[in-house]
């Protein structure tokens, strides 16, 4: 295992900067061997990836490990290998005047050079693998720090990478202190970011003293509206399935619920059934820990906030609400949540789902646009007209209708935040586009039409002038 220091960065830059002037565009059969060698890197070593993690959060289900990082990834890496050929071929376009001469307009797919992945903890292997198959079918070379969250994690990837790559194509790096910010400062040729807005207005910062551009992914209180003409009990059970898989920790996750008034005791009753049925204690194997005791401090210091503020707090599991030696919180209601808590003020990033009632959605629409522009939109309703209203009406990165979460596992959609919530995109096309200089390229014939246009003007430029503003 290569050990990283900050002032290994610039060299491990300029060698891989150098590598990509030696060989600037891939072929498309180098590209694909780039691709099939990163599903290879995922595919032949999915149980040690499942145990890192599981060290890294204390307990992480080995099921959600393979669902939300193993899956997604070799999905977006196959999808990548079906659409490769076409997504590199030049596109034409129209010549929007002298056209009639001859002249072609197309544009390359220019690759950018290497990229910088910034990787948060709470889905490591998703949240690097999806940019590098993005970056990697563009043509481009990548340099990756993990997450200090995510030691064990990291240490295996930086032993594994050199089987699969060499150093001036892939290498991870690990967080030793001070890493995160010599890494941003970087001179790289795009950047991208996964983490928290303030983090992310620091990166985004420091990149700008290279003018290298950034894509942002940060996060936000992602709300979810049922409105009355939806079944609640299907509500209640998909909204509860993101709410609890990998203990809320999931940056496009239901921040909080709108429901109608007088449906909201029914959904208390409906939701503590549902989960009690998928999770038989705390304890349950199936059920994730926090990251570490500050995250899992802040969440139930939040809790006790609220409550005292006045905020009813529902527990959904039998027993203790919350155990410390484990890092594991039950599900959490939130009922009557005080305006000014942190629950109300920043995002939740866990087991707990404040619920707020409503009589109008029109008060909903405003209330949400008010708050910054959310990572995800979640409208429960079997009726268009309502769905489209509450999409057009409402901002946000990306939206899963009558569902949570799953927008985001669609490589054929683009994902990205918009405002506070992020910058940019990546998966399947957009992130091949993203990581490439769409290069405009302007073919010009062998007689020029901008003979029309040399000076000295006299009444050919003129009658060419007129037929250009009719």
């Amino acid at each position: 295992m290569t050990q990283f220091l900050a002032s290994d960065l610039e060299h491990t830059r300029q060698r891989q900067r150098d590598a990509h002037e030696a060989h600037p565009y891939p072929s498309e059969a180098e590209r694909r061997h780039d691709v099939l060698s990163l599903k290879a890197f995922v595919s032949d070593n999915i149980e040690a990836i499942a145990e890192a993690i599981d060290a890294d959060y204390g307990h992480r289900s080995r099921h959600e490990t393979l669902f939300a990082e193993v899956v997604p990834v070799i999905q977006g890496l196959d999808h990548t290998l079906k659409h490769l050929k076409r997504w590199m071929r030049p596109q034409k376009r129209s010549v929007d005047w002298l056209n009639f001469f001859g002249a072609k307009n197309r544009v390359l797919p220019q690759p950018l050079g290497v990229v910088g992945v910034i990787v948060p903890w709470n889905f490591p292997i998703n949240l690097s693998f999806l940019v590098l198959v993005d970056a990697f079918a563009a043509g481009n070379r990548a340099m990756v720090k993990m997450s200090e969250n995510s030691r064990h994690l990291t240490r295996l990837l930086m032993d594994l990478a050199p089987r699969y790559f060499s150093e001036d194509k892939l290498v991870f790096i690990e967080e030793t202190g001070g890493v995160g910010i010599a890494f941003s400062q970087l001179k790289f040729d795009h950047l991208v970011f996964t983490g928290s807005t303030e983090t992310g207005k620091a990166v985004m910062a420091a990149a700008a003293l290279n003018l290298c551009p950034v894509t942002l992914e940060l996060g936000g209180k992602s709300p979810a509206v049922v409105c009355d003409d939806f079944d609640l009990r299907t509500a209640a059970e998909r909204i509860w399935f993101a709410k609890c898989f990998n203990a809320g920790q999931i940056c496009t996750n239901v921040d909080h619920v709108y429901l109608p008034h007088q449906q909201v005791a029914a959904f208390v009753e409906i939701s503590t059934a549902i989960v009690q049925q998928r999770f038989s204690s705390l304890e349950s194997p199936d059920y994730s820990t926090i990251i570490d005791q500050r995250a899992f401090d802040r969440l139930v210091n939040a809790l006790q906030d609220a409550q005292a503020m006045g905020a009813t707090l529902v527990p959904l599991l039998k027993g203790e609400p919350w155990n410390s030696d484990t890092r594991k919180i039950a599900p959490h209601l939130v009922l009557n949540m005080p305006q000014g808590c942190a629950l109300q003020t920043r995002e939740i990033f866990g087991p707990v789902l404040p619920v707020i009632g409503y009589s109008a959605l029109d008060d909903v629409i405003k209330q949400i646009n008010q708050a910054p522009h959310p990572l995800a939109f979640y409208p429960f309703s079997r009726d268009k007209k309502r769905v489209d209203q509450l999409i057009m009406r409402v901002p946000s990165g990306g939206v899963a209708v009558n569902d949570a979460l799953f927008h985001a596992a669609q490589h054929g959609l683009p994902f990205g935040g918009v405002g506070e919530s992020g910058m940019g995109h990546y998966h399947g096309y957009e992130g091949f586009v993203t990581f490439s200089k769409m290069r405009p390229i302007f073919y010009q014939t062998r007689v020029s039409g901008m003979r029309l246009m040399w000076p000295p003007y006299g009444k050919l430029a003129s009658k060419y002038l007129g037929f250009l503003l009719k």
